[in-house]
């Protein structure tokens, strides 16, 4: 059945690789609220996170590579989060010194981009229900 969506029953983990695993680690606790998890003893240093009901894996890059802008692109590769309030969001960001983008996307969802230590983009939305799907078939 190749129309078949795949028995997938939820998003276990998103990993992010960094030069230094435990600042990135701190940050993900600090400012996003995640709980570190016991995590196996690989030969890497790292650390696995998890709030929200997802993990996030952190791991130590190969080779250090810093970010090659600090600008801050709404359209990156990043990872997005739900809130119904923006307030408390841009608070912890102000107290923390944290840079950030404020705006209301062409589709009304108002967001806040920031970035990582690592310059991993970040976002913080305010979102409506999911919207229908364009087939009306079954969701994924």
């Amino acid at each position: 059945m190749p129309n078949s969506p795949l028995p997938i029953t939820h998003l276990h983990h998103i990993a992010r690789v960094t030069s230094d695993p435990e600042r990135s680690a701190a940050f993900y606790c600090q400012v996003l609220g995640f709980r570190p998890i016991k995590r196996p003893n690989f030969n890497f240093r790292g650390a696995w996170l998890l709030g929200y009901g997802v993990q996030i894996h952190i791991i130590e890059r190969r080779s250090p590579a810093a970010p090659t802008s600090d600008e801050i692109d709404t359209r990156a590769n990043h990872l997005a989060f739900a809130v119904d309030d923006h307030g408390p969001v841009l608070a912890r960001l102000d107290a923390l010194g944290i840079r950030y983008h404020q705006q209301v996307n062409a589709g009304g969802i108002p967001q806040i981009f920031f970035r990582d230590p690592d310059g991993h983009h970040i976002e913080i939305g305010i979102y409506p229900p999911h919207p229908p799907f364009i087939d009306d078939g079954p969701p994924a």
